[in-house]
């Protein structure tokens, strides 16, 4: 996938108003109506701004059968902090990531640098996510996020994702092609595509520069304050909180990332 991040303004659609005589789109649990939502939905898309290029991958989008299956069984989150980092190899992240840390130096003290974030947390992050960069998945992501848009659990925050997605498509930033992880996360750190837009920087999330100093900026973004401490209970714990809501998952990250910062 192409991620061509130049420097220009983009809408965020944080809440999405549809024009009057447009009717929402009705959601699914099954793969019954997709096609319908897609015919109902592109008008709405219209109305927010989407252009040619955009509806035509949102219509060329297929039910993701895999993504709600994950959606549905996401049971790691619900372990206890020791069995989490046991099933996830936060053992191996750590000792890979110190090693990650030591060959890729100048880029780490240039991220923290410009961004206040230790190389410990984001290295933690790369290798959570796709370990360091091997695995970020083989599922389209328009038809990923369209799916879940279509889906009546999280239908309204990921309408925002797949606006978001849409835009990208029109500035040439994503193709109807791409592929990324289940949710239609992005790049070596996975990024959602709303939050491309916020925070991506670089040229492409699939190269560990890019990927790495655009979740610099994530947590900059939300509240990283340079030189405090990133533990459970310190001032940047809440950024990491902000990156991944599983109490796990973010207690597993702050682990990770202060042992490989020591």
């Amino acid at each position: 996938m192409a991620f061509k991040f130049r420097h220009f303004v983009c809408t965020i659609f944080g809440t999405f108003l549809i024009t009057s005589g447009v009717q929402a789109a009705q959601c699914g649990s099954t793969a019954a109506n997709f096609e319908r939502w897609k015919v109902e939905f592109s008008p709405e898309a219209k109305a927010g701004g989407i252009k040619a290029k955009g509806l035509a991958a949102l219509a060329g989008t297929s039910y993701a059968t895999a993504t709600i299956y994950a959606d549905r069984h996401q049971k790691s989150f619900h372990l206890s902090l020791p069995a989490f980092m046991a099933k996830r190899g936060a053992s191996v992240i750590a000792s890979r990531g110190r090693s990650m840390k030591a060959a890729n130096a100048a880029l780490f003290a240039s991220i923290e640098a410009k961004y206040g974030v230790p190389a410990g947390p984001l290295i933690a992050i790369w290798g959570m996510e796709t370990a360091f960069g091997a695995l970020s998945g083989n599922q389209n992501t328009i038809s990923a996020v369209a799916t879940l848009a279509y889906d009546c659990r999280r239908t309204d925050y990921f309408t925002d994702q797949l606006m978001a997605a849409l835009q990208l498509i029109d500035k040439g930033m994503l193709s109807a092609s791409s592929v990324g992880a289940m949710h239609g996360e992005v790049g070596q750190t996975q990024f959602l595509p709303k939050n491309i837009l916020l925070f991506g920087v670089g040229g492409n999330l699939n190269e560990k520069a890019s990927a790495l100093a655009s979740t610099a900026n994530f947590l900059r973004g939300h509240g990283w304050v340079r030189g405090k401490g990133y533990q459970p209970g310190e001032v940047n714990f809440g950024a990491i909180q902000g990156w991944n809501a599983a109490s796990v998952y973010e207690q597993a990250i702050a682990i990770i990332g202060k042992q490989i910062d020591d």
